[in-house]
C-alpha cells in the first residue's frame, strides 16, 4: 500500500506507533458487540493486511471473543516469525467473563493466556480493561492485594513492557490516571463529532504526560456506515437524537463532498492531544478504506460546519449528563 501514516510516540513509553491503531476486537467474532460474524479466514486475511500496511499499531483483549481474537493474532504472528520489528501490539487484561471475577488472580491468568494464544514471550502494553463490568470500584482495584498491583508485579516481573487502562466512565478513568501508575488511557466512544464527554480526560491525560488513544471514533458504526445503514451507537441501538445529529452532519459532509466516515476518523486523527485512534478492522479490504479516509483532503470550512451541529452532553452508555468544562 502506498499510502503513509504519520507515527507518534505513545507518551512515556517510548514506543513509537501509528496514528491509526488497528481493532482487533471485531476479529473476536463478537456477533452479540458488533452485529455481525467475522469468520476465521475472513480474520486472518484482514491481519495479514494490517501488517501489509502502514498500520504499525494494533489493539486487542483478553475479552475480545473470550480469547479468540488473540488466538488469531497469535496464527498470524506465527506465519510471520513473530512480531515484526516497529510494530506495537496491545492487550488488555480482563475479568473471567464467565464468573466476573476481576482479582490479582484473575489479572495474572489473563495475561499468562494471552501470552500463550499470541505466541509472545514479552507484552508491550497492557490495559486494565473495564473494570466497571466487574463491579470493581477504583479504591477495590488499587488494594495492596488488587487487581492493578498484580499488572504492575508482572510489569515489575518483566512480562509486561508498559501499563494502561481503558474504561468507559471518565470520572473513573480520571482516578485511574491521576495515581500515576498508567502511562496510556484508552477512551472509547466519548469523543467523536457526536459527543465529546471525554474532553476533561484528554485535558488531564495531557497535563499528566499520559498517552491518550482514542477509540471507536464511529461510534461503532454509525458515523462509518450512516444512520440510515447503520443505526447503532456505542454498540447499542442509537438514541433518537443521535440518528437525528447524524443526518446533520452526513448532510452538512454530502455538501461538501466529503464522506461522513473520514470526517469522523479526522475528527480524531487531527487533534494533537490523541496519538492514535483505534479503527475496529473487520475484513480485509477495511484496511485499504481507512487509509483513504484518514487522508481524505477535507476542508476548513468543513470542520468550522460541523462545529455548528453540537454534541450530545450524556455520557453513550449510562445516559447521564456529563459537564464537559
Amino acid at each position: 500500500m502506498s499510502t503513509s501514516l504519520p507515527r507518534r510516540i505513545l507518551g512515556r513509553t517510548g514506543l513509537e506507533v501509528s496514528i491509526v491503531c488497528a481493532g482487533c476486537a471485531p476479529l473476536g467474532n463478537m456477533p452479540e458487540t458488533f452485529g455481525y460474524s467475522v469468520p476465521e479466514e475472513q480474520a486472518l486475511a484482514t491481519l495479514r493486511a494490517i501488517f501489509r500496511s502502514p498500520i504499525t499499531f494494533l489493539d486487542t483483549a483478553a475479552a475480545y471473543g473470550d480469547g479468540e481474537s488473540e488466538r488469531r493474532i497469535g496464527l498470524v504472528l506465527r506465519e510471520l516469525g513473530g512480531l515484526p520489528p516497529g510494530y506495537v501490539l496491545a492487550t488488555k487484561a480482563d475479568r473471567d467473563l464467565a464468573t466476573g471475577r476481576f482479582d490479582a488472580w484473575q489479572v495474572r491468568r489473563s495475561v499468562e493466556r494471552s501470552l500463550k494464544l499470541l505466541g509472545l514471550q514479552k507484552l508491550q502494553l497492557v490495559y486494565f480493561h473495564d473494570p466497571e463490568h466487574a463491579g470493581l470500584t477504583v479504591s477495590e482495584a488499587l488494594a495492596p492485594e488488587g487487581p492493578v498491583r498484580m499488572l504492575l508485579a508482572l510489569r515489575d516481573a518483566g512480562l509486561i513492557e508498559h501499563v494502561g487502562v481503558a474504561a468507559g466512565p471518565i470520572d473513573m478513568l480520571l482516578a485511574y490516571i491521576e495515581t500515576g501508575l498508567f502511562e496510556v488511557v484508552i477512551t472509547h466512544n466519548r469523543y467523536t463529532l457526536l459527543n465529546r464527554t471525554a474532553e476533561p480526560l484528554i485535558q488531564r491525560a495531557n497535563e499528566l504526560g499520559v498517552a491518550v488513544v482514542n477509540a471507536a471514533p464511529y461510534g461503532s458504526g454509525l458515523l462509518a456506515k450512516g444512520p440510515a445503514a447503520y443505526p447503532r451507537y456505542a454498540y447499542r441501538q442509537a438514541h433518537p437524537e443521535e440518528l437525528e445529529r447524524a443526518r446533520q452532519l452526513e448532510e452538512i459532509c454530502a455538501r461538501h463532498g466529503v464522506p461522513l466516515a473520514a470526517a469522523a476518523l479526522q475528527f480524531s486523527l487531527r487533534d494533537p492531544r490523541i496519538t492514535a485512534t483505534i479503527v475496529g478492522m473487520s475484513r480485509p479490504e477495511r484496511v485499504e478504506e481507512t487509509l483513504r479516509l484518514a487522508t481524505w483532503p477535507i476542508p476548513d470550512s468543513l470542520w468550522e460546519e460541523l462545529a455548528t451541529v453540537p454534541p450530545l452532553p450524556y455520557d453513550p452508555q449510562t445516559g447521564q449528563l456529563v459537564s464537559t468544562t
